[in-house]
């Protein structure tokens, strides 16, 4: 299979890697089905030096195949989500900042360190915060993560952690679009349902991600719960309804939309990966997370093809995806020339290879 099937394709794809380097697997994703964006995981750590030496073999790897600076992100939210052990800073669960004597300072003093830590690595992406409303004591498989069980405390935290790391050189990222704080069943495991109404939603769960938005944070990513009063038939992952209606039209917002693992419980329980990722790319999603079998990568790099060759998904479609992409990766990852290659990339009007140089 030429790779040029998938050129623009696998810029849409953020793909976990097996271990701490970069293997034949890896650098065959990269040179054939041109996936370009990547999540750490514990598994990829061992120490500061041979994490940075992971991320710029990766952007070597991407520049020798032609496609743009990866977008190299990591969940580091702190606690009980937490992938670098020491010597990086180690924190407290989100959720305690709102408790501290001035928890604004303690919301900046997190986000920056993270900024600092995180890009002086080569990573330049944090999945963090989480935005979530979270009652207390009432069994929610989010509690420790989310920042507050009160809209407008997490907006004004989230708003800061967001506006600090940006402001550093990190890109953020909002989640979990439109909200599971009070879910007690957890996606990883099996599909959660949230049976609030709209305006519930609207009035308590949406404020901090509409916060986000004016924020300008770089992407938020989408919920895998169906949520009963929005879309009866799909998680928010997989519905347009939720997706582009609400959150694109709706609420304005025109950042990456990033899906959770597609490997989840939620979501494979159901269908396979290969399946749901161009259902993802209809409802509006720009970024497909696949965290931890390149092989399910594969898959789903063909059956995206396969819908981009049928007419299911539009190259249009696809080529904004990929506009908003490059956007965020102009802002947080490249030098000027490569930024300059990121919208080339963006312009082109077909999905040939594009013979641009990401190496100067």
């Amino acid at each position: 299979m030429k790779s040029t099937r998938y050129t623009t394709i696998g810029s849409i794809i953020m793909t976990g890697l097996p271990g701490p380097s970069i293997d034949n697997e890896v650098e065959r994703l990269i040179a054939e089905f041109r996936v370009g964006n990547f999540i750490l995981f514990r598994r990829n750590v061992e120490n500061p030096l041979q994490l940075k030496r992971l991320c710029n073999d990766l952007n070597k790897l991407c520049a020798a195949h032609k496609l743009p600076p990866p977008l190299i992100a990591i969940d580091q939210e702190g606690g009980s989500v937490a992938r670098l052990p020491p010597p990086f800073s180690q924190f407290t669960d989100a959720r305690l900042h709102s408790g501290r004597t001035n928890p604004e300072e303690s919301a900046k003093k997190y986000a920056l360190t993270c900024a600092r830590e995180l890009r002086s690595i080569g990573i330049t992406m944090n999945l963090a915060p989480v935005l979530d409303i979270c009652p207390t004591g009432q069994g929610c498989v989010m509690e420790r993560r989310c920042l507050s069980d009160d809209p407008k405390v997490a907006a004004r935290l989230g708003t800061i952690i967001i506006s600090e790391m940006q402001n550093h050189g990190l890109a953020a990222c909002a989640k979990h679009f439109p909200g599971l704080g009070c879910v007690t069943k957890d996606p990883h495991l099996d599909l959660p349902v949230v049976g609030k109404d709209a305006e519930a939603l609207r009035k308590e769960d949406l404020l901090p991600f509409q916060a986000a938005i004016t924020a300008q944070v770089a992407a938020i990513m989408t919920s895998h719960t169906t949520y009963t009063a929005l879309d009866r038939q799909n998680p928010a992952t997989l519905s347009k309804t939720i997706l582009t209606g609400m959150l694109k039209e709706q609420l304005g917002y025109s950042g990456i939309v990033i899906t959770d693992d597609l490997e989840m419980g939620a979501i494979e329980n159901r269908q396979t990966v290969a399946d749901a990722a161009p259902k993802a790319c209809l409802a509006g999603a720009d970024l497909l997370l696949i965290c931890q079998e390149i092989g399910k990568v594969m898959e789903s790099c063909e059956t995206l093809a396969e819908a981009v060759s049928d007419r299911r998904i539009s190259e249009a479609g696809l080529l904004a995806s990929l506009t908003r992409i490059n956007r965020i990766r102009e802002k947080f990852c490249t030098s000027s020339a490569n930024a300059a290659a990121c919208r080339q990339q963006s312009n082109s009007a077909n999905f040939a290879d594009q013979n641009v140089d990401f190496s100067s």
